[in-house]
């Protein structure tokens, strides 16, 4: 545990602490656990990266105390506690870290599943979405396919792929259409840059889920889809985990959005005023176009049929198939408009680490 020593103890967090700060914690410490602690360093409870999202799913704000969402009962395990064993009830929990409390119950160190073995190889398959036509970025895209507009010295495409493959993808399914041969020079079959990638080619747009249906054979196992002009810093394997352990057969990032009237809203009942509201505040969640699904959820779309993935969700649930949302705070770019691409230039070229936020 030595070498968890200095970051197990940025983890730990006043009970006063608001989730903005809690997020921050978990995004620069890295343990992906913040801990709870009162005045004296005794443990009051953890916060998970998903305990995070059920609270934002759940309406709270970035100003709500983390005490709204604290697991106050968490694994811990009492210092001693020998490496065998920790490791046994880690497996048996299925937890990625648990913390160290002394006689006190004060926090005393936190085991990292990482430290303690080398965590389990996977072979999820990545479908990037890259045949977009990038209207909206006009002229950008005149002669220019929009996942190959550089971004901080490199095209966005290379960015998925890269942040991907640093989380242990190695495989990856190109949709191409809108000059796609560019994309295709630019990568090849990925041995380039130790990775596997095979295109499919759409003839006509077929819509954020259709070109799934150019896939052959089906995949084997669950695989995440995410649109060729979303940056982000998600992990990407917690949502297909997210995914097996809600048994769904598909799940949708989400992100939550914030709009404020800029007028004085009126509250009436017929023609009764019944109130006012100054500039409220409406929130919802929006489709973050970054995905995870089962296998199964291709045999709802019809082969050369355009498809969205909004519409892809409704037939699912009509079928009487789960589909659930993955609430995201991590940094996050859409780069439709000129105005993104700027954006995303400048937060980029400004991190020296390999995460955007």
């Amino acid at each position: 545990m030595n070498e968890t020593d200095a970051r197990w103890r940025q983890a730990l967090l006043p009970v006063d602490a608001t989730l903005a700060q809690t997020i921050k914690n978990l995004n620069e410490v890295g343990v992906k656990l913040a801990l709870c602690v009162d005045s004296d360093g005794r443990l009051l409870g953890s916060i998970s990266d998903g305990d995070l999202r059920r609270g934002l799913l759940r309406g709270l704000s970035m100003e709500d105390p983390v005490r709204e969402i604290v697991n106050s009962k968490p694994l811990v395990v009492p210092e001693g506690t020998e490496r065998q064993m920790v490791r046994a009830l880690m497996q048996a929990n299925k937890v990625q870290q648990v913390p160290v409390v002394d006689s006190s119950g004060r926090v005393a160190g936190l085991h990292l599943w990482d430290e303690l073995d080398t965590p389990p190889a996977h072979d999820y398959p990545m479908v990037i979405m890259a045949g977009g036509k990038g209207t909206r970025l006009r002229p950008y895209t005149e002669d220019c396919p929009k996942p190959m507009l550089p971004v901080a010295g490199k095209p966005m495409l290379q960015h998925i792929i890269e942040r991907a493959q640093s989380q242990g993808f190695s495989r990856f399914l190109l949709s191409l259409n809108y000059l796609g041969h560019m994309i295709r020079d630019h990568f090849g079959d990925g041995s380039a840059i130790g990775v596997k990638i095979s295109y499919v080619t759409e003839d006509e747009p077929l819509g954020t889920a259709g070109a799934l249906s150019l896939i052959d054979p089906k995949p084997g196992t669950p695989f995440v889809v995410t649109n060729g002009d979303v940056l982000t810093d998600i992990d990407y394997r917690e949502l297909i985990e997210f995914r097996d352990r809600l048994d769904a057969q598909a799940v949708m990032a989400v992100r939550r959005y914030d709009w404020t009237n800029p007028y004085g809203v009126v509250e009436m009942e017929g023609v009764d005023i019944t109130g006012f509201a100054e500039k409220p505040v409406i929130r919802s969640h929006i489709n973050a176009g970054v995905y995870a699904l089962a296998p199964e959820a291709l045999d709802h779309l019809t082969a050369l049929r355009h498809c969205d993935m909004p519409t892809l969700f409704d037939r699912l649930r009509a079928a009487g198939c789960r589909t659930v949302a993955y609430p995201m705070h991590e940094p996050w770019f859409d780069v439709g408009r000129p105005h993104d691409l700027e954006r995303a230039n400048q937060e980029l070229s400004q991190k020296t680490g390999p995460t955007l936020g």
